[in-house]
């Protein structure tokens, strides 16, 4: 059993090799001199980075400080999810905090060679943002991905070893249980989350610090805490990014509501298609036990508690807070009626807790700085910050984490660093297939809870989709659509017979044979499944149909009246024509062509027979004089 003083003990071991990390590069030999390493040297060690190579950029940074002498000099880390995904694999180098971008295994020897043995920066390596124009560097909180976030939930995630308790208690992990088992009663957590306005980050968005009241306040012998860790939504990966760069946010968070609503029991549920988090996870959970913060008389307090992983098979209907807790039992993952809600009757029919990774992330925060600094962040019914995973026709796709309240220009435009290919902005898709589509005339909407609702969308659990001018919304909603097809449980008929229903109805549309009664019949089919669907998954699957219909419902018209996508997207409706103009009967769309649709002589103007074409464009993207556009 770890005592307050032995963990305090650990902090103040490990604090200057962690914290130098946070601080900017003028403090670096507060490094040099007290932690026995002249360099540290982070790799990003999540799943974005991963597939990019990481690995064999660490084995090859090892080999190479080996060759080299240099192997007791530098620390190599494997860390977390820096944010900048698209630039993985990422490795940064402290104290000067230089920031090597897009890493392969050869230019790694340059890096030992010229700056950890002889201390030239490789300026070209380093991520252009973080060199002025005179050739210095400059701290990544200057840059403009970093200058306008606010890390609470990611606090920790690129900064130290997940593997690695001893590190995680260097920047304050299990200092919160610590003081709420020490000088808290439960009244008081649940007083200071209601204080804070935290909300349930999952997608619901209902009072944190309310949903643990309730389940204080039921009766029951037996109580669970639970984590909701599956995270199906496309494009979303915030929950899975916590838990690779930072697990024991989580442990401690779930600990805190177990002491808070009387539970000796807790479980993750996370889907087993996450194998890294899956992995560190559990070596979180292992050291944890090992050092007396998990498991019997916590800190000598008497408080009993630990956790378990509950894997799923990538359901996404088990996401859904009730089918969650069916699957944890053994039994197929379907949702339940309710009320009863699952604080008055959860898992195993007990009263539990349920909050998914990022507001479990927030909680350890609040307690350890007080609900008044949270609630001073955000806007008046949305406080703190969201993570939201950047993905789409964005320059800087990756990981971020915002004040509620940044307006989607100021993520856009500046952190992620607009539209790729001078593109046009034309709508951001937030909350999955649950959610829907925000237009770009409204681009300056502050982001939170209600404004989102307000345009027809939701916060969902974080994913933002950026689209451009080439895109389709009406093949946007089928994309969502047709996921949600799949992923219906099944077991109402108004979601089950309902999605299927609305996506014959799109595919109509698309495959150029939709009437515009059409459109009529989707709005009303819409508001029965959400009225009528027995759990979220069913009665929000209309939600990206209904907000693109209201944002840009001409282009649903024109693909029903004038029989054309605007974008270019929908096979069916699309014509490939030869500007006789353009064409400089070169023969290269000719020979490309995979079906011989294209005729004509050297150095005459070429056509296309429509009746072979199968408008695969390839003829388009080899003509080099824009001779060929989609009619």
């Amino acid at each position: 059993m770890m005592t307050i003083e032995e963990l305090n003990g650990v902090k103040a071991k490990m604090a200057d090799l962690v914290q130098v990390r946070k601080v900017v590069r003028e403090q670096g030999e507060l490094l040099a001199s007290k932690t026995g390493y002249r360099k540290q040297v982070l790799v990003c060690g999540g799943t974005g980075c991963t597939s990019s190579g990481s690995k064999k950029v660490i084995a090859a940074l090892e080999e190479s400080l080996k060759k080299h002498g240099l192997e007791d000099e530098i620390l190599v880390v494997r860390t977390g999810c820096f944010g900048l995904c698209s630039l993985g694999p990422i490795m940064i180098v402290y104290p000067e905090g230089c920031f090597y971008s897009q890493m392969t295994p050869e230019h790694v020897e340059t890096v030992v060679e010229n700056h950890l043995k002889n201390g030239n920066v490789v300026k070209e390596l380093l991520y252009a943002e973080t060199v002025h124009e005179d050739g210095s560097i400059i701290s990544l909180n200057e840059t403009n991905f970093y200058k306008k976030q606010m890390r609470i939930a990611l606090r920790n995630c690129g900064v130290i070893d997940p593997e690695n308790i001893e590190e995680a208690i260097g920047v304050d992990a299990y200092q919160a249980l610590a003081k709420v088992l020490t000088t808290m009663t439960p009244d008081d957590v649940v007083n200071c989350l209601l204080e804070s306005g935290l909300r349930g980050r999952g997608g619901g968005g209902f009072p944190t610090g309310k949903k643990w009241a309730f389940a204080k306040a039921s009766q029951g012998d037996i109580k669970y805490v639970c984590c909701n860790a599956d995270e199906g939504d496309p494009g979303a990966f915030m929950d899975r990014s916590i838990l690779e760069g930072d697990p024991h946010s989580i442990i401690e968070a779930m600990a805190i509501a177990g002491y808070t609503i009387g539970a000796h029991q807790g479980y993750v549920y996370i889907r087993a298609e996450y194998p890294i988090a899956v992995e560190r996870l559990s070596i979180a959970l292992t050291q944890a036990r090992e050092h007396g913060l998990l498991g019997k008389n916590i800190f000598g307090t008497g408080f009993d508690f630990d956790i378990e992983i509950r894997l799923g098979a990538g359901a996404f209907v088990c996401g859904e807070e009730t089918a969650l807790m069916t699957s944890i039992e053994g039994h197929r993952g379907e949702p339940r009626p309710r009320p009863p809600f699952p604080a008055i009757k959860g898992l195993f029919g007990k009263p539990t807790v349920l909050n998914n990774v990022e507001t479990y992330a927030n909680i350890p925060q609040i307690i350890l700085k007080g609900s008044e600094w949270y609630s001073s962040i955000g806007t008046e019914k949305s406080k703190g910050t969201k993570v939201f995973a950047l993905g789409g026709k964005i320059t800087n796709v990756g990981l971020v984490e915002i004040p509620m309240g940044t307006t989607l220009r100021e993520i856009v435009e500046e952190i992620g660093g607009g539209i790729p290919n001078g593109k046009k902005f034309k709508a951001a898709q937030t909350g999955g297939p649950s959610g829907g589509c925000i237009s770009a005339e409204n681009i300056d909407t502050p982001i939170d809870y209600d404004n989102l609702i307000a345009l027809g969308s939701m916060m969902g659990s974080g994913g933002l989709i950026i689209l451009d001018e080439d895109t389709c919304m009406v093949d946007i909603s089928k994309f969502y659509l047709e996921f949600t097809v799949d992923e219906s449980c099944g077991k109402c008929t108004p979601c089950r017979i309902g999605t299927r229903r609305l996506l014959q109805l799109l595919e109509k549309i698309t495959s150029g044979n939709g009437e515009m009664e059409d459109l009529d019949k989707i709005e009303e089919l819409a508001t029965h499944m959400k009225n009528s669907s027995l759990c979220a998954l069913g009665q929000s699957a209309p939600n990206p149909i209904l907000s693109t219909l209201a944002h840009f419902r001409q282009e649903y018209i024109d693909h029903i009246v004038s029989k054309k996508c605007t974008a270019g997207v929908c096979k069916a409706l699309l014509a490939y024509e030869i500007d006789p103009e353009k064409c400089k009967g070169c023969t290269k769309c000719a020979r490309n062509c995979p079906v011989g649709a294209i005729s004509g002589k050297v150095k005459e103007v070429h056509t296309i027979d429509k009746t072979k074409c199968i408008k695969c464009g390839v003829c388009q993207k080899n003509c080099n004089f824009d001779a060929i556009y989609v009619k």
